[in-house]
């Protein structure tokens, strides 16, 4: 992994650091150039909420002490979903999404799933192949009717 990742610090998410990591994905999901009406149909997709802090398998990569990414995965029976996956806009293309969807699989593993799914944004799809999912059809997006997503699959193990 090139740059930062190898200076992150991996940690759970605090309960009062949820708006702020939800503006982390916001700000991330801008970083691929959409307008400002699109992001707001994709804001309750992008927040992160009390419930799935209880729930789901989530970390904070921590640059300087303060959050540079954030991962969410859930896990029903065998199969894991990718929830979210951002990394702050400057810190792109430094291996903090790397380090952060190896963790994801790595918890996906430690849960029971066997395989994850990523209903991934188009811009972000090339690099789940890269680290290893394979295309596996395409879902409806959550936040905008009408618009479908690349879906991915990675076996994992377990």
């Amino acid at each position: 992994m090139p740059g930062l990742s190898r200076l992150a610090r991996l940690r759970p998410p605090q309960p009062d650091e949820l708006a702020a990591l939800s503006d982390l994905c916001l700000r991330s999901k801008a970083w691929w150039g959409y307008d400002a009406a699109f992001l707001a149909a994709c804001l309750g997709e992008l927040t992160l909420t009390p419930e799935e802090l209880d729930r789901d398998a989530i970390i904070v990569a921590e640059l300087s002490g303060r959050p540079a990414g954030v991962a969410q995965v859930a896990v029903t029976d065998r199969e894991a979903s990718l929830e979210k996956l951002f990394v702050e806009p400057e810190a792109i293309g430094e291996g903090l999404g790397a380090l952060l969807f190896d963790w994801c699989a790595a918890a996906a593993a430690e849960r029971g799933a066997d395989h994850m799914v990523i209903e991934s944004d188009p811009g972000a799809a090339d690099f789940y192949r890269r680290m290893g999912a394979r295309d596996d059809g395409l879902a409806p997006s959550g936040s905008v009717p009408g618009r479908k997503l690349p879906r991915l699959r990675l076996e994992i193990g377990a």
